[in-house]
């Protein structure tokens, strides 16, 4: 079964932005690079030629990659709702601290940008919480038990 991949609709423009940017930039460039090396001869000890082709394969992967998330692509509905959900942006508290999070979809998340993905532990375990709940997550360092404060 394939799996839908959970994705804002900024996150969805940037995918289809980088396969276009791939597929009509960086081809091209990577196809120059190739005749170039080609035309210096011998191939078997043709640096260029070798670096070229891998990184052929690593933008034909990508592309591959990008035509199937975007394929799969399960928009996030922005707004207000009254439990936590993908599209979410949050604020828990947690020993006395609080913090913000943004619940993405497993491809835009960055914690350093506050940006958590839904399938991560503490996401998964937010997910479908409201307002007020407490809520105990089994994380890498141990239990840790989170408030939530607020669902934007």
């Amino acid at each position: 079964m394939i799996k839908k991949v959970i994705i804002s609709k900024d996150g969805l423009e940037e995918l289809k932005k980088e396969l276009e940017n791939l597929k009509k930039v960086k081809r091209k460039e990577i196809a120059v690079r190739i005749k170039k090396a080609l035309e210096q001869g011998d191939l078997s000890e043709n640096a260029e030629y070798s670096e070229a082709k891998d990184e052929q394969a690593f933008i034909e992967g990508r592309i591959i990659t990008l035509q199937s998330k975007i394929k799969n692509a399960a928009v996030i509905k922005n707004g207000k709702s009254e439990i936590i959900r993908p599209g979410s942006k949050i604020k828990i508290k947690s020993k006395g601290s609080e913090m913000s999070f943004n619940i993405v979809g497993a491809s835009e998340a960055n914690p350093s940008e506050g940006k958590i993905s839904n399938e991560s532990p503490i996401g998964a375990a937010l997910i479908d919480h409201r307002v007020g709940d407490k809520v105990e997550i089994e994380t890498p360092g141990g239990k840790i038990k989170y408030e939530i404060l607020e669902i934007v």
